[in-house]
């Protein structure tokens, strides 16, 4: 899908593209690609005279080739979380800034892109040059991220509450859901960080290119603070996560001895009688119980009390 953007009345408006001449007008700002056709991506090169990368290039984590400058402008490769109901994942999005030009592109909508979007259209001034555009994307990923890192403390608190309050009355199913609850949060919270991490590289890397004036570079390093306030929460969210799954391993084991120590009581209750029972059992001859009419009854009588005394033994002394 090929969008295209421009300023008017201090708020950006999406303009119909049909032909070269719409896409090349000086008032287009933004460009933005999202999973283009070949054709889409042939279009926006001929007519800006770039070359936009491949599918495969936008995966390319080294450095030299997420951020460089070049004739074309200045082009940079940056990491953005996607989340769905599978999960969470992070997505590379291709900046170029081009002649006064933003140009984007990526393979999945964004949640990012579509708040700037509504934001941009609402708000006047909000963005007046494709740097500002650039410069705002980014301050709502950042916004993105704290909100994912606030949703996922809040979703740790819940997991708190039932494992250390009320951890007698969880469950098998309830242990196996709050192991899979904890271990995807941990997921969430690594991509997050990822993206962070990226996040400060780009922008690190827009400081040193010297593009931006100086109120967007006071913009930038403010942003720069953000990251670093959001990438120690995370580290904290690891150690609390780490915390509750050594909480959850703690229970498991307790459930598993209350089950070993339940064998255990029965295979000690049970040996008395059994071998009463073997010995009535081997039908000898000599044995006076056996011509004794109240013998079976007194061999029972007696296995039942060889079964409570060890129980009411080991429970008096506290064992139990």
């Amino acid at each position: 899908m090929l969008s295209a953007f421009v300023l008017a009345d201090g708020r950006l408006r999406q303009i119909q593209v049909e032909t070269a001449a719409d896409l090349a007008q000086p008032q287009v700002v933004w460009v933005d690609l999202v999973d283009p056709t070949d054709a889409e991506r042939d279009f926006v090169q001929g007519v800006f005279r770039v070359e936009l990368p491949e599918d495969e290039d936008l995966e390319d984590i080294e450095e030299s080739a997420r951020c460089y400058v070049d004739h074309a402008g200045v082009h940079i490769n940056s990491y953005f979380l996607h989340q769905d109901s599978d999960g969470a994942d992070n997505v590379t999005v291709a900046f170029h800034l081009n002649r006064g030009r933003l140009l984007t592109m990526r393979q999945e909508e964004l949640a990012v892109f579509r708040l700037f979007r509504l934001r941009a259209r609402v708000q006047h001034g909000f963005v007046s040059t494709a740097e500002d555009i650039l410069l705002s994307i980014y301050a709502i990923s950042v916004e993105y991220d704290a909100d994912v890192l606030e949703g996922i403390y809040t979703a740790l608190e819940r997991v708190s509450q039932g494992v250390l309050k009320r951890s007698d009355e969880i469950s098998d199913e309830k242990m196996g859901e709050t192991l899979a609850l904890i271990a995807q949060q941990e997921d969430v919270n690594g991509k997050v960080r990822l993206d962070l991490m990226d996040t400060r590289r780009a922008l690190s890397f827009l400081l040193r290119s010297r593009v931006m004036n100086r109120e967007q570079e006071s913009d930038l390093r403010e942003i720069l603070r953000d990251l670093e306030s959001l990438n120690n929460h995370t580290g904290f969210l690891f150690e609390k996560i780490n915390f509750l799954m050594d909480a959850m391993m703690g229970l498991i084991n307790l459930a598993q001895n209350k089950i070993i120590k339940i064998f255990s009581i029965a295979s000690v209750v049970f040996l008395p009688p059994t071998m009463i029972a073997s010995i009535y059992g081997m039908n000898f001859d000599l044995m006076p119980e056996l011509q004794w009419k109240v013998g079976y009854p007194f061999a029972i009588a007696l296995m039942v009390i060889s079964g409570i005394a060890p129980y009411w033994f080991f429970k008096r002394k506290g064992w139990l």
